[in-house]
């Protein structure tokens, strides 16, 4: 794999449950940490009806989108429960606390 990751901030720039948005050429990305500290990052667009899970309640390695309390999982972006779906998810390095996300994973690199 080629070292194709770009900075996006410091972790201590996401509250711990909380989420923060990179806007790219194709849409938002919401990076998020968990209570444990772990950070994932998937579309910032639920999909059920397009809400913006970046403003969701973040709960072990999961995220509830607030429009309709659909629960995504941050690590694989499936719908969890009975719900169907999913959001791309995207690849995050966390270096001396320094984020960087996959240029790679985002569409516009694969052009």
């Amino acid at each position: 794999m080629s070292n194709d990751f770009i900075a996006i901030g410091h972790i201590d720039d996401i509250p711990q449950r909380g989420a923060r948005c990179v806007n790219t050429g194709f849409g938002r990305i919401a990076v998020f940490r968990t209570a444990a500290d772990e950070v994932f990052a998937i579309d910032d667009r639920c999909p059920h009806k397009g809400g913006p899970l970046s403003e969701g309640l973040v709960h072990g390695q999961a995220v509830t989108c607030p429009l309709h309390n659909m629960v995504i999982s941050l690590e694989s972006g499936a719908a969890l429960g009975a719900d169907e779906g999913a959001v791309q998810t995207y690849p995050v390095r966390v270096e001396d606390g320094r984020l960087s996300i996959a240029l790679s994973a985002l569409p516009m690199a694969a052009e």
